[in-house]
């Protein structure tokens, strides 16, 4: 199957890749600068294109002959990233319905079970990009994740650098929150069982099973890497004041981590856990979140990734936590 993979060099995407070529798959990896191609070993073993999805007629020619789209693009800062967004979406879904795309493939952000109005403008992003995919028509699986645990991960990496600065961690009242992580090696697996699960439009949440506060999880990370820290609940602290001092203390942008703040007001965790049966393949044993996060810390701090590699935030992408905790 030919396969076009947007956003190739994000924090999933570059993973997704490899995995598609393992698979049998003839990819098409797009990139907004060509040149950023040579820094992934498989390079040479697909096809690279230089597109910026806000310009229609790059899309089409990407998508020209295609059977299948994998769409990781998200923008994850400015005032005017929805719009960008949006635009994006459409072109994608405009084009693929010319070139006569056989199935849409979607990484999203993990939705909480609040109405429309009441999520973050990051997560109402995403689901609008969903929805615009899926009305193209075409077969659309969008798969939709919290956070998502890998070294590189822009999520990890702020839950790693906050974790070593700050010896007394004082969290809001609201942080007692639920998160369900999922691996970053378990999200690939589902993306590439995706293009053969049946042809149903459809969102799949994607999830570990493990369910946890995400006071508990940076509990756990410190558990993991050794560290001993010291955990101050304080209520009523503000959303804009933490969001005004956690950039100070990671790499990450502030619109970033603001972006993070915000989805922690609501629980991010799994309604159906049938992507299990849709999307992986038989006897697939999900990966522990102490498992991820050791793995995770056996590479060194990846940092933040650039605007290139984050595709999938915020967090998703690259989230990533995807569109909420994505990249």
């Amino acid at each position: 199957m030919r396969v076009v993979v947007m956003g190739a060099g994000g924090y999933v995407g570059s993973r997704l890749v490899p995995a598609l070529l393992a698979a049998g798959h003839d990819v098409t990896a797009t990139f907004t600068k060509a040149a950023s191609a040579g820094r992934f070993w498989w390079a040479e073993q697909v096809a690279v294109l230089e597109v910026d999805v806000l310009d229609r007629p790059a899309v089409r020619a990407a998508l020209t002959g295609a059977d299948a789209l994998y769409y990781l693009v998200h923008g994850l800062g400015g005032d005017d990233f929805a719009t960008s967004d949006r635009e994006g979406a459409y072109n994608a879904a405009h084009a693929a319905v010319r070139a006569g795309l056989g199935r849409i493939v979607y990484l999203g952000g993990l939705l909480p079970d609040v109405p429309d109005g009441d999520l973050s403008p990051h997560l109402r992003s995403r689901l609008e990009v969903e929805e615009v995919l899926t009305d193209s028509g075409i077969q659309t699986l969008a798969l939709r994740a919290a956070m998502v645990v890998g070294s590189g991960s822009t999520s990890f990496e702020i839950m790693r650098q906050m974790s070593e600065r700050l010896p007394i961690q004082v969290l809001p009242r609201w942080m007692d929150s639920l998160v369900e992580p999922v691996a970053v090696t378990d999200v690939v697996t589902a993306l590439v069982g995706a293009l053969a699960a049946p042809a149903v439009s459809r969102p799949f949440d994607l999830g570990s099973g493990e369910r946890m506060p995400y006071a508990a999880l940076l509990r756990l990370y410190a558990d993991r890497a050794g560290l001993r820290r010291v955990q101050v609940s304080v209520p009523g602290l503000p959303t804009a004041l933490v969001s005004r001092l956690a950039p100070a203390l990671t790499r990450a942008p502030a619109s970033t981590v603001q972006s993070l703040v915000e989805s922690l007001h609501h629980d991010m965790v799994c309604g159906r856990q049938d992507f299990l049966v849709q999307l992986m393949p038989p006897g697939h044993a999900l990966t522990p979140v102490a498992e991820a996060l050791d793995r995770a810390l056996a590479v060194p701090d990846a940092s933040i990734p650039d605007a290139e590699r984050d595709v999938i935030g915020p967090l998703s992408s690259d989230a990533a936590w995807t569109g909420s905790l994505s990249s």
